[in-house]
């Protein structure tokens, strides 16, 4: 009698087991169902990681490339540069007034189908200075000129704000100007100065207007030794300003 009632509780506990083995196998179902979710969310933290920073290109004289995070190329004041550097296909081209050594466009034989040039007469328009909001930057026009050169009229600067928030003040063709104190509030990353002290302002001038934009990185640039040489790197090494930094002519940066 006894065996026969261990035999009954035995088979009593048959679908109990059985249960706990289904629940734990459930469990595991479950684990298993969510691991593509979590395998994709980790890919996106890894491509997330990898994500290209933008770059900056100084051509020479008043002439850059950016390439941004996107792959988007923006090109200002064609001028110096070979024909490598001019190579990438252009989505948006600046130029900041009308002397032939910002002006020379035609260099830029890439350009892809939607590609956008903002000349001063665009960016400043009815005597305004003009803001344009692109997928991958924000492009705003500044003042520049003030000098016999340079009709404040008829320059601008840019400043181009990244998708990832970094910013590029280039100053253009100018000395200082009313509004260079106003940017400071701007947290530029990175500011261009001219300085050739023959057309614009020169390497003094041009420290001054660095103190008062108080960008993170103060750049001299449009500084030509002679003929041909398109950036005077010892002539750059007396720009004493805060936060120098000097780029050569060819020389590409991460931003």
């Amino acid at each position: 009698m006894k065996v026969l009632s261990n035999m009954l509780f035995s088979i009593c506990l048959l679908p109990l087991v059985s249960a706990c083995g289904g629940t734990s196998s459930g469990t595991q179902n479950a684990d298993n169902g969510n691991a593509p979710e979590n395998q994709e969310k980790q890919s996106v933290l890894e491509n997330s990681a990898e994500k290209r920073s933008a770059k900056l290109l100084y051509m020479g004289h008043g002439s850059l490339r950016i390439t941004t995070a996107e792959g988007k190329v923006i090109y200002i004041d064609p001028f110096a540069g070979n024909e490598k550097m001019y190579s990438p296909a252009a989505d948006l081209i600046l130029v900041t007034h009308n002397h032939f050594d910002h002006t020379q466009t035609d260099k830029i034989k890439n350009r892809n189908a939607d590609c956008q040039i903002i000349t001063w007469k665009e960016a400043l328009k009815d005597g305004k200075h003009q803001s344009f909001d692109l997928e991958y930057a924000r492009i705003e026009a500044v003042e520049a000129g003030y000098n016999k050169n340079h009709d404040v009229k008829e320059c601008v600067g840019y400043i181009i704000t990244l998708s990832d928030g970094k910013t590029v003040y280039v100053s253009g063709d100018t000395s200082k100007t009313r509004q260079m104190p106003q940017l400071a509030e701007k947290n530029i990353d990175y500011a261009f100065f001219c300085a050739d002290g023959t057309y614009n302002m020169d390497l003094d001038e041009a420290a001054e207007c660095a103190r008062l934009v108080k960008a993170k990185h103060n750049i001299p640039y449009h500084i030509i030794s002679k003929q041909g040489v398109f950036f005077d790197r010892k002539r750059a090494e007396q720009f004493n300003a805060p936060d120098r930094l000097i780029i050569d002519e060819g020389e590409e940066i991460e931003l």
